[in-house]
């Protein structure tokens, strides 16, 4: 084959991989700094448990608001996990899928994340004692902060929810059929958001995480976990707030006296 042939393929091959990196920099640095510090929301955690199930939003038009978050697909279709701009599904089989962007989803929420500020894990603890030690030392918590946290984990305990159908059911009989895995000694990412105590009925107060293991294979909703010491743990602090609310669903079946917050607190475990 001719060397001039050659060296220009190489060359051609080399400015199309420099105009797309220039135009993934471009993008990520020409969003204006109120929108990189905006957490934006498809729809309530209430409406989610009340049976607002079917999707309201495509990923598509999700994906222009962040590149880090969670969430839930069309129907309850197992979790969402955004990380680094890329968006995954994870499945009641604890397995990890990738996403159309034509779904469509009833509730999640992304940001821009940036590290604002890291700190470590003090020592070997389960969900309830890091959560409780790292909300203790959060700058403020009346703020949202996106949270990542990258690491080897002895155990994982994740699951997701099967697809449901119309009548849907309120979440908490949704997720009686969830499947439930347990992974140990798994390395990845767990990722997710801090929201304030004030934030009850919008989304889930406290530290709210999903988890996806490095090689893209396995995740779900974090339901446990076990954290060695030193794990490194980013922030990132979200001071703004936008939501767009469901255009279906008007829970004529549900009685509005039920504890919502006690039926999350056990969905949640």
């Amino acid at each position: 084959m001719d060397r001039k042939f050659i060296l220009g393929i190489a060359v051609a091959v080399v400015i199309v991989f420099f105009a797309v990196a220039c135009a993934n920099y471009v993008q990520k640095n020409t969003i204006p700094a109120k929108d990189r510090d905006t957490l934006y929301q498809v729809s309530t955690i209430n409406a989610l448990m009340m049976g607002s199930f079917d999707g309201t939003e495509p990923v598509s038009e999700v994906l222009r608001h962040g590149d880090f978050g969670i969430g839930t697909y069309d129907g309850l279709d197992g979790e969402m996990i955004v990380l680094d701009g890329t968006m995954f599904q994870a499945k009641s089989d604890g397995l990890i899928y990738p996403v159309n962007s034509t779904v469509t989803t009833p509730l999640a929420t992304v940001t821009w994340f940036d590290n604002d500020f890291s700190t470590t894990t003090g020592s070997r603890v389960n969900m309830s004692e890091m959560t409780t030690d790292l909300a203790a030392r959060l700058p403020s918590q009346n703020l949202i902060y996106g949270v990542k946290m990258h690491g080897t984990f002895p155990s994982v305990k994740i699951r997701a929810i099967p697809r449901q159908q119309p009548p849907y059911p309120t979440l908490t009989e949704a997720s009686k059929s969830q499947g439930v895995h347990t992974l140990s000694n798994t390395t990845g990412t767990v990722i997710g958001f801090y929201m304030p105590v004030f934030f009850e009925g919008l989304n889930v107060p406290g530290y709210h995480f999903h988890y996806i293991s490095d090689d893209k294979k396995t995740g779900g909703h974090v339901l446990d976990l076990v954290v060695d010491a030193g794990t490194p743990v980013t922030y990132d602090i979200t001071s703004g707030f936008a939501m767009t609310l469901p255009t279906s669903g008007t829970f004529t079946n549900i009685d509005l006296s039920q504890n919502l917050s006690a039926d999350l607190a056990k969905v949640e475990k």
